[in-house]
């Protein structure tokens, strides 16, 4: 195919539903420099297209894995044109680390708070006010409710359809620049819907709430306590936590999700009410929460009010109040707002559901790094429409701040709706016949030593054949971060311990086809699937082996860094305390996690299982000459290169320990500089970072 042809068919592709297959089975290697960016173009149009479909109207028009297919070509045909690569493809919603800290940003128009009602009669002067300054009576004025989603207040700045920042709230005027975080929530798109029906202004500021589900709650909060890691408090702390997150890898990890609810200014556009601006909002791909209402007064909001009071405990999210808002804008201007709040909205706040219940025992579970857990065991007691029968004393240190012993009557709540949690003791009910908690110095599950490092607040088990440790580790070792066995969840984990067909995750690559056949509802089909699996899992890259391996302090990204820097299994097992210090992102206590890890000889085992079994022990790349001139420091790629290709000069910096950053920073070390520089030539003279002609950065490499 020449070159105006190949354009020609695709400029002919304008309406994907004529040829739907020709984005997904496009051949990368006949795609030319010139038809690159179009072609690129018309992915992230579908992309986004599908995005919308799929977050915004809960109706996913093609399969996930047609999906993936179209993100991998993107991919593909960027990774061959690295130059038409541009901020809202969705390949970029994870940068690099963050350097330095969040720059600051100035809000627009102020993001203020809201004032809270606690109960009908507050609810009811408000309203009363805003009848009395508008000088109408109740049924003249409009309301919209919304439900008060508990998770952090964000601003989105887009600029001619494409996010250009993502901010915090901060103190309402100024907040942080969390661009890169923003960018990891799948729920914001990075393009606005494009239809002529809807104008989109060239600059459109919009508010929104980032949160966490329920049950991403509960498995942050479970991982954190397994690292011995302070717990979050409620889903709003942990939302906003993990989008001031440094490492956007981190952020992601967190699945975030996100509620777009007001426009900092329509001056561009033809709207007169708050309910007509939600509705533009999600008409241009935008996320809006489904369950707002339009209200006539005072019985019609309690009305609503009283609905959601139960019913949001069907939610996957949490709400802690439903928001009221004057619909008319016109009526919001007259009504202004005072130094703190708009006068023309309101939150009326749920009140805390809490019970009481009493301390039956005291028991330890296991986790998978070891981590023994306190739970108490409650007399059973309905809280937010579930019985509650236990709740987690996160560690010792908790259990004696709090003073609970068996035999307490104490005040039960769920943290952020999920975890149950003893909020205190009720001294006042004790009549001397409780009994104090001591933490066993023996693991429960296996009657080894269970120890408490220094400065930690877990004790745990030291032996790596504790049957607690094994089964969680296999899970981890086969999950979809880790070694990513399709089949092997938990449950077959399970069958497979209790018939001693596995003891470590080595065993997972020994397993014959009777092994499998044999368990419960696995037929020929099932078995074989299994088995493919178990297979493909060999080849993953050894990054992903070294976090399925379960090393503590041991994430997706510090193990995509060990990887890189010794480049095999066998370099970094050989390593010292000493040299993985001198790593970048590499601390003593990652260090000392890491060593100790391969000096077990039981670890070592299983390693050489896993080697004799086939898995890939190589990253395939190494930083093979650490060179001091770029050690743990940072350098920026501006403009073309004449003898070397952008991964090739990436590439190098990496290899002698250095590292690429997207954007200039006061801790950039130099920025090199090729011809047709772009802005960031500029953010390096604004700022004072030294500059690299691509002569003197060639000079520094040979």
């Amino acid at each position: 195919m020449d070159n105006n042809q190949n354009k020609s068919d695709i400029q002919n592709n304008i309406d994907f539903s004529d040829k739907p297959g020709y984005l997904l089975n496009l051949d990368i290697s006949k795609i030319n420099k010139g038809d690159a960016w179009l072609v690129a173009e018309k992915l992230k149009d579908e992309l986004n297209r599908n995005n919308y479909y799929y977050y915004i109207k809960d109706n996913p028009v093609i399969s996930d894995a047609e999906y993936d297919k179209l993100l991998r070509n993107l991919f593909d045909i960027e990774a061959k044109f690295p130059e038409i690569v541009t901020p809202d493809s969705p390949t970029q919603r994870i940068g690099a680390p963050l350097e330095g800290g969040f720059p600051t940003v100035v809000h627009s128009e102020k993001m203020t708070s809201l004032q809270d009602a606690f109960d009908y009669v507050e609810l009811k002067d408000f309203l009363d006010r805003v009848y009395k300054d508008l000088n109408l009576s109740e049924g003249e004025v409009e309301f919209v409710c919304e439900l008060k989603i508990d998770g952090l207040a964000v601003s989105l700045l887009y600029e001619n359809g494409k996010l250009a920042r993502g901010a915090t709230r901060g103190d309402g005027e100024v907040g942080e620049d969390i661009t890169s975080n923003i960018k990891t929530i799948k729920t914001i798109p990075l393009r606005l819907i494009s239809d002529p029906n809807y104008k989109i202004p060239s600059t459109l500021e919009v508010r929104g709430e980032a949160y966490l589900s329920k049950e991403e709650f509960k498995r942050i909060n479970e991982e954190r306590e397994e690292q011995g890691l302070f717990v979050f408090a409620n889903p709003r702390n942990s939302a906003a936590g993990s989008l001031r997150q440094i490492d956007p890898k981190v952020t992601s990890s967190r699945k975030l999700n996100i509620f777009i609810y007001a426009m900092a200014t329509n001056a561009q556009l033809d709207i007169a009410s708050h309910y007509e601006i939600l509705n533009y909002l999600k008409d241009i791909g935008l996320r809006v929460n489904p369950n707002i209402k339009k209200a006539a007064g005072f019985e019609e909001i309690k009305s609503y009010c009283e609905r959601w009071k139960d019913k949001r405990k069907e939610l996957s999210y949490e709400t802690d109040g439903i928001v009221i808002k004057v619909n008319s804008l016109a009526y919001q201007k007259k009504l202004g707002q005072t130094t703190r709040n708009p006068r023309w909205a309101i939150a009326f706040k749920f009140p805390p559901e809490e019970k009481t219940s009493k301390v039956i025992d005291i028991k330890v579970s296991v986790g998978r790094t070891g981590a023994l857990t306190p739970v108490a065991v409650l007399e059973p007691v309905v809280i937010s429409g579930s019985t509650v029968s236990s709740a987690t004393l996160h560690n010792e240190d908790e259990i004696k701040k709090k003073d609970v012993r068996v035999g307490d009557w104490v005040l039960v709540h769920k943290a952020g709706d999920v975890i149950p949690e003893i909020v205190k003791v009720i001294i006042e009910k004790r009549n001397g016949s409780e009994k104090p908690f001591i933490m066993p110095d023996k693991c429960p599950a296996c009657g080894s030593d269970a120890v408490r490092p220094e400065g930690e607040s877990v004790r745990r088990c030291t032996s790596l054949a504790c049957p607690a440790v094994q089964y969680e580790a296999i899970v981890h070792f086969a999950s979809k971060s880790g070694m990513d066995i399709e089949g092997l969840g938990p449950a077959i984990v399970e069958k497979l311990l209790q018939k001693n067909l596995i003891k470590d995750p080595s065993d997972i690559y020994y397993l014959k086809y009777d092994d499998i056949f044999g368990l419960e509802n696995f037929k020929e089909k099932s078995t074989n699937n299994l088995r493919s699996a178990i297979s493909r899992s060999k080849s993953q890259p050894l990054s992903r082996l070294l976090f399925a391996m379960g090393i503590r302090f041991v994430g997706e990204h510090i193990a995509d860094v060990l990887a890189k820097n010794f480049g095999s299994l066998d370099e970094l097992m050989a390593a010292n305390i000493e040299s993985l210090s001198m790593i970048f992102e590499i601390g003593p206590r990652i260090a000392q996690s890491v060593a100790t890890f391969f000096m077990q000889s039981q670890n070592r085992t299983i390693i050489e299982k896993l080697r004799a079994a086939g898995l890939n022990f190589s990253s395939g790349r190494k930083v093979v000459n650490v060179r001091e001139e770029f050690n743990g420091k940072t350098f920026v790629l501006t403009g073309k290169l004449e003898s070397f290709s952008r991964d090739e000069a990436k590439a190098l910096i990496e290899n002698y320990g250095g590292k690429v950053s997207s954007s200039v920073s006061k801790n950039t070390e130099a920025v090199v500089v090729g011809t047709e520089p772009g802005s960031k030539l500029d953010d390096a003279i604004k700022l004072g970072v030294k500059r690299l002609t691509e002569e003197e950065f060639k000079n520094m490499t040979e």
